[in-house]
């Protein structure tokens, strides 16, 4: 910690009068200073504003020095690993973060096929209360079941039905198979509430989500983003590590809030589960979260829940077309696949309200 050092001794200031200020004893602050230990965000931000040095100056360091720290070992291929670190998350934190491909003739024809399919779905309203309530039922049953499915829970859909509508319990079934049934249902509930209240979808809303997803199930990191690096069984990708995390969250929600009013919503939606699958910024359920965060915008914006299946090649369709964002930068097949699943969601309520 060169920056930090060299301040200390440039304004006299003792060890132990740091360690005072971050609350922790004097040997610990000399390990963070000696880079024997690693400080967190917080005391970061002390220790710039206290020795009057420029906080993202001191934050480019420490991560320079995290980075630096974890290549020692592979001197041999330290060169490479930096090319294809740089090239894994260019897109999500390079110049063209908050802007998306140019969408495909297909693409612009399948949204103004949906957009009519929608002028028709809002004609149909009011519904009868009743009507709705077992339309509801059923399709956020169904989006249950197919979400978890995906994760690889195994409860069949007529099992799903009776433990979110019954409260009956399934014999042979984990208990974390019926917390994930259980939890899926409220937070579609949740979503359904901040369509109402027309509250914003921000950091603190996704952290909601993603808190019941994981409720009961791993208490300790629901709501809560990583800190430990983690891996996609099966993919190519490699999610960022932990210390990117907070910058790359906080241009998530950028990008959201500057292209909430410009991109049909279709192409949000999917533009905002993809980007959150790729940053994966918790240690689990990052699926099921960004598939509520895409719900949650289409019901925004008047469409229906999209319901992507759970069967292995639809779920290996799903996959690729994600691949293809994350290695490829290829975002087409990706918007394709949700465009076709609005469209599907919207017939199919359009057939049950009898049009």
């Amino acid at each position: 910690m060169f920056l930090l050092n060299q301040k200390r001794k440039e304004k006299s200031i003792r060890i132990n009068e740091l360690a005072a200020l971050l609350g922790i004893d004097s040997s610990l602050m000399s390990r963070i200073l000696s880079n024997k230990r690693k400080p967190t965000k917080a005391q970061l931000k002390i220790l710039a504003q206290e020795l009057e040095i420029d906080f993202n100056e001191l934050l480019k360091e420490f991560l320079a020095d995290e980075v630096l720290t974890m290549l020692k070992g592979y001197p041999q291929i330290a060169k490479q690993v930096l090319i294809v670190a740089e090239e894994r998350v260019s897109y999500l934190s390079g110049e063209n973060k908050y802007q998306t491909v140019q969408l495909s003739s297909n693409i612009k024809d399948n949204l103004k096929q949906i957009d009519q399919l929608k002028s028709l779905w809002e004609a149909t309203k009011p519904l009868n209360q009743l009507q709705l309530q077992k339309m509801e039922e059923y399709f956020h049953t169904a989006y249950t079941y197919e979400s978890n499915r995906i994760e690889g829970n195994t409860l069949t859909l007529q099992e799903t039905h009776l433990v979110i509508n019954e409260g009956i319990t399934i014999g042979g079934k984990s208990m974390r198979e019926h917390l994930e049934v259980v939890n899926h249902k409220e937070a579609i509930e949740l979503i359904k509430e901040l369509v109402l209240t027309h509250l914003p979808f921000n950091a603190y809303r996704l952290k909601q989500l993603h808190q019941l997803v994981l409720k009961g199930v791993d208490n300790r990191n629901a709501g809560v983003y990583r800190n430990l690096p983690v891996r996609i069984s099966g993919s190519a990708h490699v999610p960022p590590e932990p210390y990117l995390l907070d910058k790359m969250m906080e241009d998530y929600f950028i990008f959201y809030e500057s292209q909430k009013d410009f991109l049909h919503p279709v192409i949000l939606a999917a533009e905002m589960h993809e980007r959150l699958v790729t940053i994966h910024p918790f240690i689990d359920g990052n699926g099921r979260t960004a598939r509520l965060v895409m719900n949650l915008i289409l019901l925004k914006n008047g469409y229906t829940i999209a319901n992507l299946k759970g069967n292995l090649e639809d779920r290996m369709r799903y996959y690729k077309a994600l691949e293809q964002v994350q290695i490829n930068h290829e975002s087409n097949s990706f918007y394709e696949l949700i465009a076709e699943h609005v469209e599907s969601s919207l017939t199919e309520h359009l057939h049950l309200a009898g049009k």
